[in-house]
């Protein structure tokens, strides 16, 4: 099973820029899209209805912000929107999907770089999660599935400039402890079982042209449960495929 996920920065501008094409030639089993920036009204039918898929979005209730979706080809038991949780429900950041074999947490995690307020709202947010997580330890929910922009770079093999970075939002030292104790707490960076090198990154500041010179971060994640780890086959990164400033993650799981 093949599961991909893409911040596209806007799912209607990634659609104009070939989104559509580039998802008829992966073919994931399941794609999971984050800060989509839209209502489900406000998007065309080719968005809404891919031939095989089903789709499930959340979005916020302000206009052109956050949003994610997730698209399946594989039978899903239940979908949960949000966390439960009001202050970050109405941003609209959480899909939960219960398949047979796992549960997929697709997740827009907040960027912390605007204000104070809003680091203290992303570790709000990043503690509760790991609550959520222990919950549906809790209740049996062995092997889950985590993807999506985490916001935060994990090592300084994570970003092309960990030094300059050391004091910002999405490398401080208190978000990147976050992704220690979820490791610690039994999960998996699964892009690290097979790819131990820097340069690996999947975002990229736009307005300098950091693309093109590989000055990038990386901050989206697949993270898998311990107990799925035999099931792991392939991790990766694919920096290639244009349309955000993001590039889609994935894994292939057994």
């Amino acid at each position: 099973m093949k599961l991909v996920s893409w911040n596209v920065n806007g799912v209607r501008a990634a659609a104009r820029k070939g989104l559509l094409d580039w998802f008829a030639r992966e073919k994931p089993d399941v794609l999971c899209l984050q800060e989509t920036k839209a209502m489900p009204e406000q998007l065309d039918s080719d968005l809404k209805e891919i031939p095989s898929y089903t789709a499930e979005w959340n979005w916020a209730e302000k206009k052109g912000y956050s949003g994610v979706a997730t698209y399946t080809r594989v039978p899903v038991n239940q979908v949960k929107r949000g966390l439960g949780i009001p202050e970050y429900d109405r941003e609209g950041r959480v899909l939960i999907s219960t398949y047979p074999q796992f549960v997929l947490f697709n997740v827009y995690f907040p960027n912390g770089k605007a204000s104070p307020e809003r680091l203290a709202y992303k570790m709000g947010f990043y503690a509760d999660f790991l609550k959520i997580l222990d919950e549906y330890r809790r209740k049996g929910h062995k092997h889950l599935v985590i993807c999506g922009d985490v916001n935060t770079a994990h090592r300084e093999i994570d970003l092309a400039r960990p030094k300059e970075n050391r004091k910002i939002s999405g490398f401080l030292p208190e978000e990147c402890a976050w992704i220690d104790k979820l490791l610690t707490d039994g999960f998996i960076d699964t892009f690290r079982e097979f790819e131990q090198g820097p340069g690996h990154y999947s975002w990229w500041d736009m307005q300098s042209r950091a693309r093109e010179r590989n000055v990038g971060w990386r901050i989206d994640y697949f993270f898998i449960s311990r107990e799925l780890k035999s099931a792991l086959k392939q991790a990766f990164i694919l920096p290639e495929v244009m349309g955000s400033d993001h590039c889609p993650v994935g894994i292939e799981l057994k």
